[in-house]
């Protein structure tokens, strides 16, 4: 590499965009640094999978790159929904990849994004439509992990997880509808913090009122706090819009959270499998709160043992993916044949054609009734609650594929895997990974936080704290 790649390829966001403001590089040399870095790294992982190198050149030589808080930083954006005005995007989709579509305008997040200063250079790889908690799509193939190269990165933001954890870039677009920035955050060892639902503005096509939610994975509490102040926000026709915070979320940095009151659930509230690295991992980190002053105990949300979550989170999946067939086919002008969806994703798809008005409407009402019994458990006096980010250690390349004649298998598979990330994008509260413990084998056991709505301050702080307790800054895979 050469001695800028290779000096940069570990700086925050942050340092990086305080080297442009202090005129010691360009931001064409950093995005040269960081072009070189995606590849030298990026044959080893398949992260990077759509590339406009000579665009990004362009941006970052532009006398109008906008002078916003990252102002020449190189980022990448998850190919998922994230629109990027005159560039590729396939959402993971083979039929989208093979036609070549081109967006034609930005969505307002990745709008925000280039306001902020960022000098976006592709694409990062997804699942297709990010229906599974892998990155292992037909239309681009596997993405690997950096810590272990046999396993994936988890989903669907695992491109963008494995570019941040190997170097390539300080932080990526992620975006999450059941726990797919928190997932590849705990794979591959870095903070992804999911914002409250509302937060970040979905717009112009995509509701607010769903369970997904957009924002990064990153290396510190600091460029995730940083880019959610950039980013927050409502835009035009918002309905779910997030309370605004008291302060930046960067002014939480260091704040003493004082003493909270912290419910621990270590196991599986339903009686599922989860394995005892990651219970140790949970307990461990309940142990380093207690030794920063707080009080925790086994308490949890009682509606996180109900059976029916899944059937209810499952009848609005299925619709989304009938939705999003529906779109594809708007883009392409055509209907799509059945090969050119995968078949997990084409039959919760059809399956979504059974369902009436009613229906829906039930799952929603359902959706709501769950959301108010998980809130009130907040509202009852507790600040956060800590649970394991993941049941298993990431998953082997493999574990989590397509079969054509049991298409709802990697479904299943995935709930076993992912059991304590759903929930919150059904209540819509904010949750974060962290990094907190490793394997003796060298793998990433991610802690999740969760706060009440609208709470991402209390997150950041004690994120913050948790981070200084015990950084994990100086852990990076070989490869």
């Amino acid at each position: 590499m050469s001695s800028l790649a290779d000096q940069t390829r570990w700086m925050t966001a942050t340092d990086q965009a305080a080297l442009v403001a202090s005129g010691e590089v360009s931001p064409g040399e950093l995005l040269e640094a960081a072009i070189e870095r995606i590849e030298r790294i990026d044959p080893a992982l398949n992260a990077v999978v759509i590339r406009w190198f000579d665009h990004a050149r362009e941006i970052a030589a532009s006398p109008d790159l906008p002078s916003g808080p990252f102002r020449g930083v190189p980022f990448l954006i998850k190919d998922l929904f994230a629109d990027y005005a005159g560039q590729r995007i396939s959402n993971g989709n083979v039929a989208l990849k093979e036609a070549n579509f081109i967006a034609p305008a930005d969505t307002t997040l990745v709008s925000r994004y280039r306001a902020a200063g960022l000098v976006i250079a592709g694409r990062t790889n997804s699942p297709e439509l990010g229906s599974v908690p892998t990155t292992e799509p037909i239309a681009w193939g596997a993405t690997h992990n950096p810590w272990d190269t046999t396993r994936t990165p988890g989903g669907s933001s695992g491109g963008a997880a494995a570019a941040v954890a190997s170097g390539m870039v300080p932080f990526a677009h992620a975006s999450d509808g059941g726990g797919s920035i928190r997932i590849p955050a705990s794979c591959c060892g870095l903070v992804g913090l999911k914002p409250s639902q509302g937060r970040i503005t979905l717009g112009p096509v995509r509701d607010e009122s769903g369970l997904a939610v957009e924002h990064c994975v990153s290396r510190t509490v600091r460029d995730s706090a940083a880019l959610l102040d950039a980013t927050r926000g409502p835009a035009i026709g918002d309905t779910v819009i997030a309370p605004a915070p008291a302060r930046p979320y960067v002014e939480e940095l260091g704040v003493d959270p004082g003493r909270l009151r912290i419910g621990i659930l270590d196991h599986h509230a339903q009686g599922g499998h989860v394995d005892p690295e990651v219970t140790d991992a949970t307990q461990s980190a309940g142990r380093l709160l207690e030794s920063l002053g707080h009080h925790v105990e086994e308490a949890w949300p009682k509606a996180l043992e109900d059976e029916t979550l899944g059937s209810k989170f499952g009848a609005m999946w299925s619709t989304n993916m009938g939705v999003a067939r529906l779109r594809f086919e708007q883009l392409l002008g055509r209907q799509l044949e059945d090969h050119e969806m995968e078949p997990m994703n084409r039959a919760q798809a059809d399956f979504a054609k059974h369902f009436g008005a009613v229906d829906y409407a039930l799952a929603l009402a359902g959706v709501s009734q769950f959301r108010r019994a998980m809130h009130s458990w907040w509202y009852e006096g507790w600040d956060l609650l800590l649970t394991p980010t993941l049941a298993e250690l990431p998953l082997k390349l493999g574990a989590i594929v397509n079969d054509p004649d049991n298409p709802m298998a990697p479904m299943r598979r995935a709930g076993e895997f992912v059991p304590f990330t759903p929930p919150f994008n059904t209540s819509g509260q904010p949750a974060i990974s962290l990094p907190l413990e490793w394997t003796d084998e060298g793998l990433p056991v991610g802690v999740q936080l969760v706060a009440a709505y609208g709470r991402e301050d209390a997150l950041i702080r004690v994120a913050s704290q948790l981070e200084q307790a015990k950084p994990w800054a100086d852990r990076k895979p070989e490869i």
